[in-house]
C-alpha cells in the first residue's frame, strides 16, 4: 500500500512541475504541502481566460475629403517673382502641403480639384475669343505636390485642362495616370472601395443642360454598379459667394436623381453648404493651393465625408461630415501653403457661413 501512495505522490508531484514553471521546493516540506500547491496551480492556470481572441467589428468608416481650386502652375506671361513656379524651384513639393498633411494622410480618399495642365513639352496655348483670358500649364514634376501631400484623386473637367489643345490635354491625362492619382471627366468616373463597399465619384462640368442631363445618367448607370453616388462638379459664375439658380437647380436635380452628396468648386470663393432632402451640398469649396493669384480671398475649407459602413452587410449606417476652415495662404501674399485655421474666432466665422442653410433656392 505505501509503495502504491509513493509512485502516486511521484507522478502528481512531476505532472505538477510539467504545468507549472514557478513552482520549486526550496527547502524539505511534507509530501502533502508540495502537492497541495502544484495542484492549486495547475487549477488557477486552467482558468486563466485566452487572450488570442479578437473583438468583433461589426462596422467600419470611410473617411473621405474633398479640397477646393488647386492650380500649380504660373499663368501664362507674367513675372515669376513670388509666383508659384519660383516656389517649386525653391522649395521641395512636400513644402505646399505640409501644414494639412496630417489631416489629408489621415484619411482614406482625398480628392482634389485640379485646374492646370501637365506638360513637359513646349505646346503652343489655346487661341482663347475672350479677355481676360488665363492659361495655366507646368512640368510633370509638379504632379509630387499632390503625391506628397496625400491626394489621391482629381476632379480635371473644367475650363483650364483645355488650355494647350489636346495634345495638353493628352499629355495631363498621361502624366497623372502615370503617378498613380485616379481622375475624373465628364465620362470617367473615379471609383473607390474599402473592404467591398463601392463608391462612384462622378466627374463633371457644369456648364449647360447637357451637363445636367449627362450627370444624371451617369449617375443612373453608378446605381447599378456601386453603393454611394457622389456628383463632384466644376461650373458657375466666378467670384460670388451665393450659388446661382442654375447650379441651385443643377444640385437639387442631382439629388433628386440619387446622388448621395455633391460637392461643387470653379467660383474661387467659398459658397455655402446646403442640405436639401437629407442629402449635403457644398456649392464651392473656393481655393486650395493656388497658384492664380497673389492674393486669393484668403478662406477655404477641408470637406470630409464619413461613411460608417456594416461590415457584414456592406449597409451604410450612418454619414456624417466635418468642415475645417483654413487659410489659401499663410504669408502676406500667397506662399502657396494652405493651413488650418486656429483662432477660434475666425473658424467660427466661416463656419457660420459655411453653414447659411436654404430652405429654399439662394
Amino acid at each position: 500500500m505505501k509503495r502504491i501512495i509513493t509512485l502516486l505522490l511521484v507522478l502528481t508531484i512531476g505532472f505538477g512541475c510539467v504545468g507549472c514553471k514557478n513552482v520549486t521546493p526550496t527547502d524539505s516540506s511534507s509530501a502533502d504541502s508540495v502537492t497541495e500547491t502544484v495542484a492549486e496551480s495547475v487549477f488557477e492556470e486552467s482558468f486563466i481566460p485566452s487572450t488570442n481572441s479578437e473583438p468583433i467589428v461589426n462596422n467600419f468608416d470611410i473617411t473621405l475629403t474633398f479640397l477646393g481650386d488647386m492650380i500649380l502652375a504660373n499663368q501664362k506671361d507674367v513675372h515669376p517673382k513670388g509666383r508659384f513656379e519660383e516656389y517649386a524651384q525653391n522649395n521641395p513639393p512636400e513644402y505646399f502641403l505640409s501644414r494639412v498633411k496630417d489631416i489629408l494622410s489621415a484619411d482614406d480618399f482625398t480628392l482634389a480639384n485640379l485646374e492646370n495642365v501637365f506638360s513637359d513639352r513646349d505646346l503652343p496655348p489655346k487661341e482663347k475669343n475672350y479677355s481676360p483670358a488665363f492659361w495655366f500649364k507646368t512640368n510633370v514634376k509638379n504632379l509630387d505636390v499632390l503625391k506628397s501631400g496625400s491626394i489621391d484623386s482629381v476632379l480635371i473637367t473644367n475650363n483650364h485642362i483645355m488650355d494647350y489643345g489636346d495634345e495638353g490635354y493628352k499629355d495631363t491625362q498621361d502624366a497623372i495616370a502615370n503617378a498613380g492619382i485616379n481622375y475624373g471627366t465628364d465620362y470617367n468616373v473615379i471609383r473607390l472601395e474599402k473592404n467591398g463597399f463601392k463608391i462612384d465619384v462622378i466627374c463633371t462640368g457644369l456648364w449647360g443642360q447637357y451637363n445636367i442631363n449627362n450627370t444624371i445618367n451617369r449617375l443612373k448607370k453608378s446605381e447599378t454598379e456601386s453603393d454611394f453616388q457622389i456628383v463632384f462638379f466644376h461650373g458657375g459664375t466666378e467670384k460670388i459667394h451665393a450659388p446661382e439658380q442654375f447650379k441651385v437647380d443643377a444640385a437639387h436635380a442631382f439629388v433628386d436623381n440619387g446622388a448621395d452628396l455633391v460637392v461643387g468648386g470653379h467660383p474661387h470663393v467659398l459658397q455655402p453648404r446646403e442640405i436639401y432632402n437629407g442629402v449635403e451640398i457644398v456649392y464651392s469649396l473656393g481655393n486650395f493651393c493656388y497658384g492664380g493669384a497673389l492674393k486669393p480671398e484668403n478662406r477655404t475649407v477641408i470637406y470630409q465625408y464619413t461613411l460608417t459602413v456594416n461590415n457584414q452587410s456592406l449597409a451604410l449606417e450612418n454619414k456624417s461630415s466635418n468642415i475645417i476652415p483654413c487659410y489659401v495662404y499663410t504669408g502676406s501674399s500667397n506662399n502657396y501653403q494652405p493651413a488650418p485655421i486656429t483662432n477660434e474666432a475666425e473658424k467660427q466665422k466661416v463656419l457660420d457661413f459655411m453653414n447659411w442653410k436654404t430652405d429654399s433656392p439662394v
